[in-house]
């Protein structure tokens, strides 16, 4: 097998469904810890900065979704309608991170799997919508948590439950170059300093992207996350994002060309 044969077409088929179904079974015995592990963050991020922060900042202009001027919207909402595209992305990479590498290299989950007449390819689009779904299960029951908080009852946030599945696919598929890389655990503390934490903070997450300077305001537009949180927030504000073909377009160009290398990179491992 050469080496261009890594970056051959997909090999893929509905076996990924089994894989996802094991991994679904094996995570129901530890849903609880789970998801009180994962939203226990965010939640500490929302309040503490949401009404802690948002007593000082009281309200944070934002643009208006109509393109004729900004908005003046509470801090907390606008926390938190940036704060859970962060949990998205934060769910989904821990995933495909620690627990696709476990499988993958720790427990070698994957070479019993392809025993069966499963291929790799497979095993990786199964490994990327399972931290997809985990993401979603996340962000879902932070979205009930903001319900209940009175954060915003827009019905426009059915809407913004499918973007959120789509970000965590994005990230999951992004994460999955690293899990592909890497020789142990300590190597994901890199991903998370040095990439996902920068793109927190440039992202319009905790403040309007328009404080940035020109340079690093235009960097931060091509960052995906920035993107997720373009859809998201108006949403949580009651009204249609603008752009949304060229948001929905970055965020499935991330995915196909993020995909395609973490199966080559992972394809290129196993081949080792």
């Amino acid at each position: 097998m050469t080496n261009m044969s890594i970056w051959r077409v997909p090999d893929l088929s509905g076996r990924w469904w089994p894989v996802f179904l094991r991994n679904l079974l094996v995570w129901r015995k530890l849903a609880i810890p789970s998801l009180v592990g994962n939203i226990a963050e965010p939640l500490m991020w929302l309040v503490a900065f949401g009404y802690g922060m948002g007593a000082l900042v009281g309200q944070v202009s934002v643009a208006s979704s109509s393109g004729t001027g900004s908005t003046k919207v509470p801090y907390i909402l606008f926390l938190a309608s940036g704060s859970i595209c962060m949990s998205a992305m934060n769910a989904a990479s821990f995933e495909a991170l620690y627990s696709a590498f476990s499988r993958m290299h720790v427990q070698k989950t994957w070479d019993g799997i392809m025993n069966a007449p499963v291929n790799l390819d497979n095993i990786v689009l199964a490994e990327m919508l399972w931290a997809a779904f985990k993401a979603l299960f996340t962000v879902t029951a932070i979205l009930f948590v903001m319900l209940g908080l009175n954060i915003s009852h827009s019905p426009k946030l059915l809407v913004a439950w499918p973007v959120l599945l789509c970000a965590g696919i994005t990230f999951s598929c992004i994460a999955l170059i690293f899990n592909a890389l890497a020789q142990g655990y300590d190597f994901f503390t890199y991903y998370f300093t040095l990439l996902l934490t920068p793109m927190m903070f440039l992202s319009g997450v905790f403040f309007p992207r328009e404080q940035l300077p020109g340079l690093v305001h235009t960097l931060s537009s091509l960052l995906p996350l920035t993107h997720a949180v373009e859809l998201v927030r108006p949403l949580f504000m009651d009204q249609w994002p603008t752009q949304p073909l060229l948001h929905a377009g970055v965020l499935a160009g991330y995915t196909l060309v993020t995909f395609w290398i973490a199966l080559a990179l992972t394809r290129r491992r196993f081949q080792g």
